[in-house]
């Protein structure tokens, strides 16, 4: 049974993430403070926490930074206030994993918990050339072909598409991609994932209306199902 540590000060959050977590199948300790959230990490194997930013005596920022000091390599996803952009950042760099703004569904949050501790498990993948359908793909020379013609791609596009085919299956959001393709230093608007998303339909499906491939996941992000 895996074991998840929540450290968020707010009562309802954590209560709400408590019992999400306990019904997934998770054993589950709640911190109220960074300090006992640093203390209830430091001496437990776990394979996961859930750190807010803003927390009493210790903020999360300085929790995430003390455990990767100490060599604790347990997945850390942060939670942050919608406008913290800045503690996006500063949190990846600390050595958090992935991040979610507030408010959030409790899919979404899922959604990332499984991808994080899915890279943690395994050594990411790394794909050179991938086929679908009457798409063929080669990211080392940049080229891409459908029906055996050329198919114009943009160097982003190339980084979307590399991206959904290492992570084939999963659901990735928008802020995941935001991070992958673009980088956490510099920060779009989630709409421009989707417009991304629209122009690389209109190339790679035969009906972009109704893809095949690039499938919406409403309200969390995009499943790549080539």
């Amino acid at each position: 049974m895996r074991k998840v540590l929540i450290v968020e000060d707010d009562q309802a959050m954590a209560v709400a993430l408590r019992d999400g977590f306990t019904y997934e199948g998770y054993t589950v300790q709640v911190a109220r403070d960074g300090a006992d959230g640093l203390r209830l990490a430091s001496g437990k194997e776990l394979d996961l926490v859930i750190l807010d930013v803003m927390l009493p005596k210790m903020n999360g920022l300085d929790v995430c930074k003390q455990l990767r000091h100490e060599g604790n390599s347990t997945p850390i996803i942060m939670l942050t206030a919608r406008g913290q952009e800045i503690d996006k950042v500063l949190g990846l760099k600390t050595g958090a994993d992935d991040y979610v703004t507030k408010p959030f569904s409790f899919l979404e949050l899922m959604a990332r918990v499984e991808a994080v501790i899915r890279r943690s498990t395994k050594p990411a993948e790394t794909v050179e050339e991938v086929s679908f359908g009457n798409i063929e793909l080669c990211f080392k020379k940049f080229e891409a072909t459908k029906d055996g013609h050329a198919l114009d791609l943009s160097p982003r596009e190339f980084k979307i598409m590399r991206y959904f085919v290492e992570h084939r299956g999963e659901v990735v959001s928008r802020d995941q991609l935001l991070d992958a393709v673009w980088g956490y230093d510099y920060l779009p608007l989630t709409r421009t994932v989707d417009m991304h998303i629209a122009k690389l339909r209109q190339k790679i499906e035969d009906t972009p209306g109704d893809p095949r491939y690039i499938i919406t996941v409403h309200r969390v992000g995009y499943k790549f199902t080539g």
